[in-house]
């Protein structure tokens, strides 16, 4: 996974719904990106209107 979401985020679940393959979800403090099933393709990263979303 070459993205992560920094403590900026603001929770509006904005890149849940752009993400293709469901690998957004609430966390504890903010949204997280599951590595996992994460396919890197940027629409979460383009999607968030406070640019919380950044290449790790």
């Amino acid at each position: 996974m070459a993205r992560i979401i920094t403590d900026e985020c603001i929770s509006c679940g904005t890149c849940e719904g752009e993400c293709p393959t469901s690998a957004i979800a609430p966390g504890a403090e903010h949204y997280e990106i599951n590595a996992e099933t994460c396919v890197d393709c940027g629409a979460c990263e383009s999607a968030c209107p406070v640019g919380a979303i950044i290449e790790e």
